[in-house]
C-alpha cells in the first residue's frame, strides 16, 4: 500500500518520481524452496520442543496467567516503547522509523523457545507466551502502530498480515500439540526426540538465518544508523524483559524465559508486513533492518546461552571444591532415576523463593538441582 507522509520531504512517498514498482520482485525457485524448508523446519522444531511440555504445568499457566501477563506487557508495552524511543532518538527517516516500530510491535518468535530450552528456562511458559503473543498481535499490532504514529503526524495505511499471523499460529500450535501428546503417551521416547530436536533445530535455525541473509543481499542498505539500532534493540529487549520479570518476583527460570521471549521477535512477520504495506523503492530503505535484527538477536541469544552454560559450570566447580568427597560418594551410591530427578526439580521449583524475596534460596540448589547433588546432599 502506498505511504503518504504529510509535511516530510524525507519520506520517499513525496518524491517527484511518477512511476514506481508496486512491490518487490516475485521470488524465484530458490526463495520458494527456502520458504518451504523454513516452514517444515520450524514445524519439526516446535514438535520436538512440544515434547518437553507437560499438560499439568501448561494448564497451571493458563489458570494462573501471571507469567503470561508479564510477558505480554513486555511484548506489547516495552518493545513498542523502546522502538519508538530509538526511532526518535536517532532521528530516523519516516519510513525507517516505521520499520523499527513495526519490529517492536511484532509478537515473539519461535527462536525464543530454542534459547529457553538451552538456558533451562520454563518451556511451558515460553510456548504459552509465544502462542498468546501471536494471538494478541491480531489486535495489539494495529493498536500500537496507531498510537505511536499519531505523534509523528503521518498518514500511513498499514496492512496487517493476518494470513501470516494465522499461518504462524498453525505452525506453532499443531506441532506443539502433537509433541505434548507424544510426551503424555511415550515419556521416554519424547526425551530422546527433545534432545535431538534441540540440537538439530539450533543448527538448522542458524543455517536458515545465514541463508536468508545471503538470499536477501540485494536488498541490504548499508545504513550505519539502522545497523546500530538493530544491534542494540534486541539487547535492550532482553535486559528490559529480565528486569521486569525480576521486579514482578518471578523465579530465575521464568526471568530467563520472559527475557528471551521479549527480545526475540518474529522477523518473518515483520518482513511480510513491510512487503504488503510499502513499495519496492521504500523497501530498499527498510528491509535491511529486520534482517540485521534477526542476525543480532540470534547472536545475542547464543551469547546468553554461552554465558549461562559457563556460569553453571563455574557453580559446579565451586561445589566440587567445597565438597571434595562428594564426587566419590556419588559414584559409590546408586544414581537417582529420571522420575526421582524430575520430582526433585519440581519440588525445588515450587519451594524456591523468588528473586525479590528477602530469603533467597541457595544458588546451588536453584541453578543446578541435578540428580547427583540431591543424592549426595
Amino acid at each position: 500500500m502506498e505511504a503518504n507522509c504529510s509535511s516530510s520531504s524525507a519520506c520517499p512517498a513525496n518524491s517527484s518520481e511518477e512511476e514506481r514498482p508496486v512491490g518487490l520482485p516475485a521470488p524465484g525457485n530458490l526463495e520458494l524452496v527456502f520458504s518451504v524448508v523454513s516452514v517444515l523446519m520450524m514445524g519439526l522444531l516446535m514438535f520436538s520442543l512440544g515434547c518437553s511440555v507437560e499438560i499439568r504445568k501448561l494448564w497451571l499457566h493458563i489458570k494462573r496467567p501471571w507469567g503470561i501477563a508479564v510477558g505480554l506487557l513486555c511484548q506489547f508495552g516495552l518493545m513498542p516503547l523502546i522502538a519508538y524511543l530509538l526511532a526518535t532518538s536517532f532521528s530516523l527517516k519516516p519510513v525507517q522509523a516505521i520499520a523499527v516500530l513495526i519490529m517492536g510491535c511484532c509478537p515473539g518468535g519461535t527462536i525464543s523457545n530454542i534459547f529457553t530450552f538451552w538456558v533451562e528456562g520454563d518451556m511451558d511458559l515460553s510456548i504459552s507466551m509465544t502462542t498468546c503473543s501471536t494471538v494478541a498481535a491480531l489486535g495489539m499490532m494495529p493498536l500500537c502502530l496507531y498510537l505511536y504514529t499519531l505523534s509523528w503526524n503521518l498518514e500511513q495505511n498499514f496492512t496487517i498480515p493476518y494470513q501470516n499471523i494465522g499461518i504462524s499460529l498453525l505452525c506453532l500450535t499443531v506441532p506443539v500439540a502433537f509433541g505434548v501428546y507424544v510426551n503424555y503417551r511415550w515419556t521416554k521416547q519424547s526425551k530422546i526426540i527433545l534432545k535431538i530436536g534441540a540440537i538439530v533445530g539450533g543448527v538448522l535455525l542458524l543455517a536458515v538465518t545465514v541463508a536468508g541473509l545471503v538470499l536477501a543481499k540485494e536488498y541490504w542498505n548499508p545504513d550505519t544508523t539502522l545497523l546500530t539500532i538493530s544491534f542494540i534493540f534486541p539487547s535492550i529487549g532482553y535486559v528490559a524483559g529480565f528486569l521486569l520479570a525480576l521486579l514482578t518476583h518471578h523465579s530465575w527460570p521464568r526471568c530467563r524465559t520472559i527475557s528471551l521471549e521479549t527480545g526475540a521477535q518474529n522477523i518473518q512477520m515483520c518482513i511480510t508486513m513491510l512487503q504488503l504495506s510499502f513499495t519496492a523503492e521504500q523497501m530498499v530503505q527498510m528491509i535491511s533492518f529486520p534482517l540485521a535484527y534477526g542476525l543480532f538477536q540470534m547472536v545475542d541469544g547464543i551469547l546468553i546461552v554461552a554465558a549461562y552454560k559457563m556460569y553453571k559450570r563455574r557453580l559446579k566447580n565451586k561445589h566440587r571444591k567445597r565438597n571434595p568427597g562428594g564426587a566419590e560418594g556419588c559414584h559409590n551410591k546408586k544414581s537417582t532415576s529420571p522420575k526421582e530427578a524430575s520430582a526433585f526439580l519440581e519440588v525445588n521449583e515450587e519451594v524456591a523463593v523468588t528473586p525479590g524475596s528477602p530469603e533467597p534460596m541457595d544458588s546451588h540448589m536453584t541453578l543446578e538441582p541435578t540428580g547427583h547433588i540431591s543424592s549426595c546432599a
